[in-house]
């Protein structure tokens, strides 16, 4: 009957989204060991240099980033300014481990901040900024955050004036943060959305697109 089909068609979509959902948290579970590995090597880094009270300071940070994980363990989309707060966290750990080789400008217009965007995002794209395009340089570099909407997507993006990525820069694509990143926008929006990396005429871009959704009251 044409009511049982609706129960089975409704019963279906329900277990789809438990799949979905349950795939997106172990994505976000593989994530979050991924950057407590990295801060808490910089801060082995830090004692072994003599450096204790930058290792305090940076460990104070991370116990700060890993609440905000939690507060935010049931959500899989938020604000960009949330988003955005959350990533200055991850930055103030880089900039005690990095200092002045460092370089950041941010450039995310205040009217997109509502827009929802998912959880810890951006932070796996500004790491692999960090790993590819400043930590292996001893004068360090540049990295640049911005933001940008057309039409019915919005589009994040993180630039660094790093090595450009080779020919076979599919292999970047292994890494835990941006293959986490391109599974997470898949299940989350389909086809229509994803991650692009691009060389620059100096340096290498990561474009990250998704619909431009404003912020539910």
């Amino acid at each position: 009957s044409r009511r049982r089909l609706a129960q089975r068609e409704t019963e279906a979509a329900r277990l789809n989204e438990q799949l979905s959902r349950a795939q997106l948290d172990a994505l976000r579970r593989q994530l979050e060991p991924h950057f407590l590995f990295n801060t808490l090597n910089a801060v082995a880094g830090l004692v072994r240099e003599g450096r204790n009270d930058a290792a305090v300071n940076m460990i104070a940070g991370l116990s700060d980033l890993l609440r905000r994980v939690v507060d935010a363990s049931d959500q899989q989309e938020v604000s960009l300014g949330e988003e955005m707060e959350f990533l200055e966290t991850y930055l103030d750990i880089q900039r005690m481990r990095f200092a002045d080789r460092l370089q950041l400008k941010v450039a995310v217009p205040r009217e997109f901040l509502s827009a929802r965007v998912p959880s810890l995002i951006l932070q796996p794209m500004v790491e692999n900024a960090i790993e590819h395009g400043i930590g292996t340089r001893s004068a360090g570099g540049a990295i640049r955050i911005g933001a940008a909407r057309e039409n019915a997507l919005l589009t994040l993006s993180v630039y660094n004036d790093g090595p450009r990525i080779p020919d076979d820069w599919e292999q970047l694509r292994s890494g835990v943060g941006i293959a986490n990143v391109r599974a997470r926008l898949q299940s989350l929006y389909g086809a229509e959305c994803g991650l692009d990396i691009r060389n620059q005429e100096e340096g290498v871009e990561v474009l990250l697109s998704v619909p431009y959704k404003g912020d539910v009251p």
